[in-house]
């Protein structure tokens, strides 16, 4: 992983963000914001779990109320779209890169 910010992903149209949230109603949470809050290792957790799921659930436990500002940023250092933040839960979703 490199030092710079990952590119900003190209938006998602409304159909791809429907099928998104269809698709993450059946997943489970894959990780879990904790006390530690938005560490580098929580950010390199969330950049493997993408790697490999694409589509992922991250549960907001110990920041309920800082949501709204929390779920864009973790969005922004992985490069990810955030396609629904529903409750304390939130979904991100980034393509895999191409081989």
């Amino acid at each position: 992983m490199s030092d710079t910010a990952p590119e900003a992903p190209a938006p998602l149209s409304n159909r791809e963000i429907r099928e998104l949230k269809a698709r993450a109603q059946h997943l489970e949470a894959v990780l879990k914001l904790g006390k530690a809050g938005v560490s580098e290792g929580f950010v390199k957790s969330l950049h493997q779990a993408l790697l490999d799921h694409e589509l992922v659930k991250v549960k907001l436990a110990d920041f309920k109320d800082q949501r709204k500002e929390i779920a864009p940023q973790l969005a922004e250092k992985t490069g990810s779209h955030l396609v629904a933040l529903v409750g304390h839960v939130i979904v991100l979703y980034r393509p895999k890169p191409k081989a």
